[in-house]
């Protein structure tokens, strides 16, 4: 059985984000897009992360063109823009797939942690979130609806924990 502790996910440069580095951190990960309506989530994320990464928070942001083509640029493009109009300076990794055969292991086993409305896997758009508590168990999964700020409160919780 696979825990979320033995995934891996490919940074823009190639190398890869071993999450066995976060093991007693509460995570939020978050499936993003430079050129979607939500985008502007960026804002509300990286205030999240200045507000509780010394806390133990990580934010980690997976770029995804599966939705209407809202994110085509390549992963240098996609960190200058999340850098530039929102000052993002929590982890973006490797542009990915979130649904489909090339799914990434990341999203393959938070779907299979926590299915969507009407028990659904699929992801349905960009800026569907995932929370994770201090034992890598999935304790959340929010719309793109949903703020990021409106997540803080669990996340305090999380982080007392």
């Amino acid at each position: 059985m696979v825990s979320f502790y033995d995934l891996k996910a490919e940074r823009p440069k190639g190398d890869a984000l071993d999450f066995n580095e976060l093991k007693g951190k509460v995570v939020l990960i978050v499936n993003t897009a430079s050129k979607c309506g939500f985008t502007p989530q960026f804002e509300e994320l990286e205030d999240l992360n200045k507000k509780y990464k010394d806390q133990g928070l990580r934010i980690i942001g997976f770029p995804c063109n599966q939705f209407a083509n809202q994110d085509p640029a390549d992963d240098e493009g996609i960190g200058a823009f999340c850098v530039k109009n929102y000052g993002v300076s929590f982890d973006i990794m490797a542009k990915s797939d979130v649904n489909g055969a090339n799914t990434n292991e990341v999203f393959k086993y938070l779907k299979s942690e926590k299915s969507g409305l009407l028990g659904t896997q699929g992801i349905k758009w960009n800026f569907t979130k995932f929370l994770v508590n201090k034992e890598g168990k999935v304790v959340e999964r929010y719309s793109p609806t949903a703020k990021p700020s409106s997540i803080a409160p669990e996340i305090e919780k999380l982080l007392a924990a």
